[in-house]
C-alpha cells in the first residue's frame, strides 16, 4: 500500500532557494503552526470570555461552553507546542553540531523580559512562568522517555502534593482548624490584591494601573504555587516527547499514541468537571484535570490533518498566524488591555456572544495580517527581536523578494 500523504512539512522551495535561513521552509512542521494559531483563537475567545456578563438563558450556555471547553485547553496548547519548539531546535542543534544549552538559555533570558514586560504593563503572566520552567528542559533533555513520563506525572501533581503535604503539616501542629484558618486568611489576602489591581484596570490612570500591577507582581511571585512546575513542565515535558518519537510528523503511524492521548483528555475532562467536582476522592485530583482536554484536541486535530491533508492549505491564515504566535500574543494582550482598561476604551464587561464574535473578528483580522506580513518579511517583529537578542546580532528582516504573493503556511 502506498504510503500516506505527508502533511507534516510543506516545502516552499522559492523561498528556501532565495533565503539561507536557519529554519528553512522545508523544516518547519505545519501543523505545529496550525496548532498555534488555533491555540491563538482561544486564547482571544477566553480572554474576551473572562470579561463577559452573566445574562443567564441561551448565552449563558454559550458562557459555559466557553469554560469546560476552551479555557486553560489554549494555554495548554501553547505549553505543549513550547516543549515541542524545544526538542525540534535540540534536534537540529544536534544534527549540525552546534551548541545548544548556552544559546537556549539565553533565549529563555529574553523571553522572561518579555515575560516582565506583559505583565506588568498589560497584566498577563504565562510569559514569564514559561522563561522559568523552561529552563529545568535543559537539564532533563537526554532523559530516557520513561523517565521523562513520570517527571511530567510529578509535576503535573506537584501543586497537589504540595498542598496535601501542607495541610497535613498544619493538621498535626494545630488540628483541622488550622488548616481552615491558614488557608483562608490566604484567600483574603489574594482577595485584597487581585481587588486592588482589578480596581486599577477600572480607574483612568495608568500610571495607577501599572503601579497596581507591579504590587500585584510583588505578591504573585512570592506564591508557592510560582515555585512548582504544575501542569507548565508536565506540558513541555509531553511536547518534547512528541518530536522525540515522531508524532507530529507522521500521526498516522501513531494513532494508537494519538488515540490513548485524546481518550485519556476526555476521561480527564468528564472525571473533572462532573465527578471531582462532586465527591471528594482525594488522590484523584493528582491525576484527572479539566485542562488535560489540551490532549484530545491536539490528538484530534493532528489526525485529521493527516487524513485530509489539503485542509492544511486552507489553514493556510491561521498557520501564518501561528507562525507569528509572540507578536500576536503581544498584540493580543495590548489590546485586549486598551478594550477593557479605564485608561483606555474601558468597555467593561461584554455580552457572552458580543465577545465570541469580538474574539472571532480580532483573530480573523490578525490572521490576514499576519499573511500579509509574512509575505514580505521573515520573521514577525517580536520573534525577530527575540531572535536578535538572542544571537547579539539582528538577523536580516525583509524577503530578498516580496513580490511572490501570499506565502505558503510555513514560508
Amino acid at each position: 500500500m502506498a504510503a500516506p500523504p505527508a502533511i507534516s512539512r510543506i516545502v516552499a522551495p522559492e523561498v528556501v532557494a532565495a533565503e539561507p535561513v536557519s529554519v528553512r521552509a522545508a523544516e518547519r512542521i505545519i501543523c505545529l503552526d496550525i496548532l498555534r494559531g488555533l491555540a491563538l483563537l482561544g486564547m482571544f475567545v477566553v480572554h474576551f470570555h473572562s470579561r463577559s456578563t452573566e445574562p443567564g438563558g441561551l448565552e449563558d450556555l454559550l458562557r459555559t461552553m466557553i469554560w469546560r471547553l476552551v479555557e486553560s485547553k489554549s494555554h495548554g496548547t501553547f505549553a505543549l507546542l513550547f516543549g515541542a519548539g524545544f526538542a525540534i531546535q535540540l534536534g537540529r542543534a544536534e544534527s549540525r553540531n552546534h551548541p545548544f544549552a548556552a544559546i537556549y538559555l539565553r533565549r529563555l533570558a529574553v523571553l522572561a523580559v518579555f515575560g516582565v514586560v506583559a505583565h506588568a504593563c498589560f497584566g498577563f503572566n504565562v510569559l514569564l512562568g514559561y522563561a522559568v520552567w523552561g529552563v529545568p528542559l535543559v537539564l532533563i533533555r537526554r532523559w530516557s522517555t520513561r523517565t521523562l513520563i513520570v517527571t511530567a506525572c510529578l509535576s503535573a501533581a506537584s501543586v497537589g502534593l504540595y498542598h496535601l503535604a501542607y495541610q497535613w503539616y498544619l493538621s498535626s501542629q494545630g488540628g483541622p482548624h488550622a488548616v481552615e484558618t491558614t488557608y483562608e486568611a490566604a484567600r483574603v489576602v489574594a482577595a485584597s490584591v487581585n481587588g486592588a489591581r482589578q480596581a486599577a484596570e477600572a480607574q483612568g490612570s495608568y500610571s495607577t494601573l501599572l503601579a497596581a500591577r507591579l504590587r500585584h507582581m510583588a505578591w504573585f511571585y512570592r506564591q508557592p504555587f510560582f515555585f512548582m512546575p504544575g501542569a507548565t513542565l508536565a506540558l513541555f515535558v509531553i511536547g518534547l516527547l512528541l518530536v522525540r518519537h515522531g508524532v507530529f510528523e507522521n500521526p498516522r503511524g501513531h494513532r494508537r499514541i494519538l488515540g490513548f492521548m485524546a481518550v485519556f483528555g476526555i476521561l480527564s475532562w468528564l472525571a473533572a468537571n462532573w465527578l471531582l467536582e462532586r465527591w471528594n476522592l482525594g488522590p484523584l485530583i493528582l491525576i484527572f484535570r479539566d485542562q488535560w482536554l489540551t490532549f484530545t484536541y491536539v490528538s484530534a486535530s493532528l489526525l485529521i490533518l493527516a487524513r485530509w491533508p489539503g485542509l492544511a492549505r486552507r489553514f493556510a491564515p491561521v498557520a501564518n498566524a501561528g507562525r507569528m504566535a509572540l507578536t500576536n500574543y503581544l498584540l493580543q494582550i495590548a489590546a485586549l488591555d486598551l478594550l477593557f482598561s479605564g485608561y483606555a476604551i474601558g468597555l467593561g464587561q461584554v455580552r457572552p456572544a458580543t465577545g465570541f464574535i469580538l474574539a472571532t473578528v480580532c483573530f480573523a483580522i490578525e490572521a490576514m495580517m499576519s499573511t500579509w506580513w509574512l509575505a514580505r518579511f521573515r520573521f514577525g517583529p517580536a520573534e525577530w527581536l527575540w531572535r536578535g537578542l538572542t544571537y547579539g546580532h539582528m538577523p536580516p528582516f525583509r524577503r530578498l523578494s516580496s513580490n511572490s504573493g501570499s506565502p505558503s503556511p510555513v514560508a
